[in-house]
């Protein structure tokens, strides 16, 4: 629609209709702060809702045995003996006497000579080895198209040995140029000389190709096979029960496979890092390298006819170059506990629910005492009580808090007129009180308060109650419930050395009615229910709005805003129309008075 300006009338058309349409809009306006008023509802709802979820997750804590039941241990000497207990643990005196630590295995190859260098490869120290530990293996080499003029390229891998098990002599290599292919002649070594522009020489420590002519870039060095020198040996380590630790198809051994460009002290780190269980490293001092189980004891197999604790297979662990013994074996802890003579295989070992770490070998006596962590079970029945009383604190702070109704949601145009701190601190007043007096929450909040107060029925020792165990409601009425541990605490603590069943009783005891139930379970119970009901007013952030209540009533507004735009559009339009033929009746009336006015001129 072409609209006018009031040219004709010398009106301001267009801020004439906008005024009007302010009339118009403000039904539409409080249909937007309505909606506004809603989402800030929801999103106060659903704030609410996570941290009562947060407090159930600390609740689910406090139904395990563990956070009643933890035990101090006390050893009268930890330089010899250290220890720790679980909850299952009894509360008792334990006597360790005569003890020999357990050992692990360990063999010690003879002395390497003394010009190896564990940093470089060992292809290129092979001199220092016999020959018999090298095997070869097929490398398929991919081609390689050049990105760059250059005469030296690397081959995958180094070790590299002059025999191809496909050819025979590794005799040529082609390079593909601008579609025309040539053979470069190969000579392998360790000193290239002069190469000439028909050759391609191969370093055979490091795979290194140097071609006797410039490549350019885009050629192409076609794909070929090549040898490669490579160490391969296995070893085999046993567990507690005498079983293999390696692969069944390779009948419980460790398989080992090294290119000769590795260095030793790399070869030993991979076996220190494998699952064979043996640390490995290489004494520049004495120029050895040293095996060690990294589990103590005598570890061997039930077959085994000599009892060894390592197996090493292939020339370069043995006779070809560390002649590493086979036959070592680990030593089992022995000790006397309470009076038992008895051993075991580590030096790390758990028995009644104590766990001792044996430090030194030692003759004599060692006390280790266990018993109630008092202070700990103090700590973290604490510790939920202020988590509850955080809770309380701020659900009550939602539903207490006074609506200031002269604060609404702004539009748009009212919020342009404002600064940022301002807009900010005007929606701060308007959020207030969105929550006051909530019966859900409310109800909540009681419920629990009840929870906590009502006796539990059928606990097995003296603590029926919370107060029974120090535990109280705050006299200050403005706590609105919270929970005060009564003095220093010292009627708790009393309490969980007294009778620590009867107060894990107390918080996590099971049942089939609510009053034979802990009060942490109630509690969850409580939150549950709580949550699942503003679940249905607020939903959740995955929940589509026909799911619950407030999203139903949002989106019933926003049908209303966008069926009552559609009208102000039609309103604006009849605005214009009506305008326009004001318009055009005064261009006419103007056209009639000026024709007059020549017949009378």
């Amino acid at each position: 629609m072409v609209r006018v300006s009031g040219l004709a009338s010398g009106m301001d058309i267009d801020q004439i209709v906008s005024d009007l349409m302010k009339a118009e809009r403000m039904p539409i306006d409080k249909m937007k702060k309505q909606k506004q008023t809603l989402e800030w509802q929801r999103d106060d709802y659903r704030s609410m809702n996570l941290l009562l979820s947060d407090f159930n997750n600390l609740a689910f804590n406090m139904t395990l045995q563990s956070s009643y039941s933890s035990k101090t241990v006390s050893s009268a000497d930890e330089t010899k003996v250290k220890a720790a207990a679980t909850s299952s643990a009894g509360n008792a005196s334990y006597t360790l006497s005569n003890v020999t630590m357990a050992t692990a295995a360990q063999t010690i190859s003879t002395s390497i000579d003394s010009s190896m260098d564990p940093t470089k490869s060992l292809w290129s120290q092979r001199g220092s080895m016999d020959s018999s530990v090298w095997t070869e293996k097929t490398v398929e080499q991919a081609a390689i198209t050049l990105s760059a003029d250059t005469s030296t390229v690397k081959l995958a891998k180094g070790a590299v040995s002059a025999v191809n098990q496909n050819t025979g002599t590794l005799n040529s290599i082609s390079v593909t140029t601008d579609g025309t292919s040539k053979a470069y002649t190969v000579r392998i070594g360790t000193a290239a000389g002069t190469i000439n522009s028909n050759e391609v020489f191969i370093n055979e420590d490091t795979g290194e190709m140097t071609f006797g002519t410039t490549l350019t870039s885009g050629s192409t060095i076609e794909a070929f096979s090549y040898q490669q020198n490579v160490l391969n040996f296995s070893m085999t380590t046993y567990d507690s029960t005498g079983k293999a630790t390696g692969n069944i198809q390779d009948g419980g051994s460790t398989p080992f496979e090294f290119d000769g460009s590795t260095s030793l002290n790399t070869l030993l780190t991979q076996i220190s890092n494998s699952k064979v269980g043996i640390s490995a490293f290489f004494d520049e001092g004495t120029n050895k390298v040293v095996m060690t189980r990294k589990d103590t004891g005598n570890l061997s197999s039930v077959d085994s006819p000599d009892g060894s604790n390592m197996v090493f297979s292939g020339a370069f662990l043995t006779t070809g170059f560390l002649q590493l013994a086979g036959n070592v074996k680990g030593t089992d802890a022995k000790f006397t506990l309470n009076g038992l003579e008895t051993t075991r295989k580590s030096n790390t070992f758990t028995t009644g629910g104590v766990t001792y770490t044996l430090q030194n070998n030692f003759t004599g006596d060692v006390r280790v005492n266990v018993s109630n962590d008092t202070q700990k079970v103090f700590d973290t029945i604490k510790d939920f009580v202020t988590k509850y009383n955080e809770l309380i604190e701020k659900i009550n702070g939602k539903i207490t808090e006074e609506r200031d109704r002269n604060y609404q949601p702004l539009t748009d145009q009212e919020r342009e007129k404002l600064t940022d701190k301002q807009a900010e601190q005007w929606d701060d007043k308007a959020k207030s009180g969105l929550l006051k007096g909530d019966t859900i929450l409310s109800s909540g909040l009681n419920q629990m308060r009840s929870n906590w107060y009502a006796s539990v029925s059928g606990v097995s020792g003296a603590f029926s109650q919370l107060t029974d165990i120090g535990i109280s409601t705050s006299a200050n009425y403005s706590d609105r419930g919270k929970l005060v541990i009564e003095g220093d605490g010292t009627k708790l603590k009393e309490a969980i050395e007294k009778d620590q069943q009867s107060v894990m009783d107390l918080f996590m005891k099971s049942g089939s009615t609510t009053s034979e139930k802990g009060i942490v379970r109630r509690l969850r119970d409580t939150i549950t229910q709580t949550v699942s009901k503003v679940e249905q007013r607020a939903g959740r952030s995955i929940w589509t709005s026909e799911q619950f209540l407030l999203g139903r009533n949002l989106k019933s507004v926003n049908s209303q805003i966008t069926s009552f735009e559609s009208r102000l559009t039609q309103v604006e339009d009849r605005y214009y129309r009506q305008f326009t033929a004001m318009e055009k009746a005064i261009q006419n009336a103007n056209a009639q008075s000026a024709q007059l006015s020549q017949y009378f001129s």
